[in-house]
């Protein structure tokens, strides 16, 4: 009998230390996979607020976050029986830590699949009032939310806005900036997320890879460091810089996305309009697109492109409903380009020589294509009195280190106002054209540089072949 119970006895302590064993195993896993919280905007997406609400993405951010951490953890270090407090301390900080490369993994999965999802926010609100080719307007944001707000207002007050299909192109993943696309109540909105960005790929190409060269380091010596792209300096002597070369390439590769990705514009044959996050509108846009567009049906079929204005903020008065035809100048008529499929698709002809040319700006790309490819030199027809406007006096080509929007906001608001009765004109003039044997179009006087590295250049040309 006594023999009985203590068997018994062996047999419940045998199971619960194979029970205690297998609990203290699985916590383990589960300290060793957990790679910390997930950053708060990604909890967003998961609650479904600012970017979308589909429950695929919140699967698909699941998996990538538990994909992110199925590397081989690295060994833990070798403590010694006499090891210091210190050493144990610098022994730990070498462990590599998993949680900035799990948030990359996520952000890339949130951008994938809100790229191939495409959800159009505010779709059946406006299903009844816009019709298949009315006007896109695509704005390319960076991480100016302040600025995007004012561009925001002013696209509201615009007669006729129900009517346009809004895209926001982001190379910035910001909660801030998905609140103000939030926002937009008054219009379809779609929001695309430039797949390679400096964000996405912190350490690597395209963002900077820590064994790129340095910028001003010569060729020779580069070559003797053995970095990365010690062969392919800029045309003065120059190593790339990741956050300059970024703006040309969201630039390319939203151009292609819209006209050829997007789902929804598979067929549309309207115009497709090309603002910036720091750009601001007047309430008759729309209004002088649609004069514009009927105006190059009728007497200019050969205008490649429509602008909205240049950067002199002239006055309205005997102004406000005439246009001129030019050669297309980089630096007058990159601000609110408007274009057709037809321009487009003799463009994207030129990726090899737009994504080659040895200058980190998008315009001045443009503007060697021009006379370097194109089949003819670009027309643009373009408004006398401004219909955009540049708001932004911070930014990428400006070094000032207070950034006042809303003193911007208000000197354009009192060109509008003191306007206001020139606005929504009846009809357009030409007043100025080309005439027919005039002067080709104009090269750049110089190359900026800035463009050598041919990652760069693969990397550009390879958005035509991208899924």
């Amino acid at each position: 009998m006594r023999f009985r119970i203590y068997k018994r006895k062996v047999v419940i302590l045998t199971v619960v230390v194979v029970i205690c064993g297998l609990a203290f195993w699985s916590s383990g896993r589960q300290k060793k996979s957990d790679s910390g919280p997930l950053p708060k905007e990604v909890e967003t997406v998961r609650k479904g607020s600012s970017v979308s609400s589909s429950s695929s993405i919140n699967n698909h951010i699941q998996v990538q976050a538990t994909a992110a951490v199925s590397k081989a953890p690295a060994p833990p270090p070798i403590i010694h029986a006499n090891d210091t407090h210190q050493e144990k301390a610098k022994e730990k900080e070498k462990i590599p830590k998993l949680e900035t490369d799990n948030t990359t993994l996520v952000y890339r999965s949130i951008v994938f699949q809100l790229n191939f999802d495409q959800t159009i926010r505010n779709e059946e609100k406006f299903k009844a009032v816009r019709q298949k080719d009315d006007l896109v307007v695509v704005v390319q944001v960076h991480n100016r939310p302040d600025y995007l707000k004012l561009l925001v207002d002013s696209l509201q007050k615009v007669r006729g806005v129900e009517h346009i299909l809004l895209i926001f192109s982001h190379d910035y993943w910001s909660p801030e900036i998905n609140e103000v696309v939030a926002s937009v109540d008054f219009c379809q909105v779609l929001q695309i997320f430039f797949p390679f960005s400096i964000q996405l790929y912190p350490e690597e190409f395209p963002g900077h890879d820590p064994k790129d060269c340095p910028r001003d380091l010569p060729k020779n010596d580069a070559l003797k460091l053995g970095c990365i792209n010690a062969e392919y300096p800029d045309s003065f002597g120059h190593y790339r810089e990741a956050k300059f070369s970024q703006t040309k390439h969201h630039w390319w590769w939203k151009l292609h996305f819209v006209w050829d990705r997007v789902r929804v514009l598979k067929d549309h044959k309207g115009m497709v309009l090309l603002i910036e996050e720091d750009h601001y509108v007047s309430p008759d846009f729309i209004h002088l697109l649609k004069l514009m567009s009927s105006l190059k049906r009728e007497q200019c079929p050969d205008c490649d492109i429509l602008s909205l204005g240049s950067y002199s903020h002239i006055g309205y008065s005997s102004k406000a409903n005439r246009v001129e035809v030019k050669a297309w100048k980089s630096t007058e008529h990159n601000m609110g380009m408007a274009l057709s499929r037809e321009t487009y698709q003799k463009l994207i002809k030129c990726t090899d020589t737009f994504c080659t040319y040895d200058d980190y700006n998008w315009d001045w790309s443009l503007q060697h294509l021009t006379v370097s490819c194109l089949p003819s030199y670009w027309k643009v027809m373009v408004s006398e009195a401004p219909r955009v406007f540049h708001a932004g006096d911070c930014g990428m080509h400006h070094k000032k280190t207070a950034c006042m929007p809303i003193s911007q906001k208000t000197k354009i608001d009192n060109i509008l106002q003191s306007s206001g009765n020139q606005l929504f004109p009846k009809n357009l003039l030409i007043t100025k054209r080309l005439p027919a044997n005039g002067a080709g179009g104009v090269a750049p006087h110089v190359k900026n540089g800035g463009w050598g590295d041919i990652r760069d250049h693969e990397l550009c040309k390879s958005y035509v072949r991208l899924q």
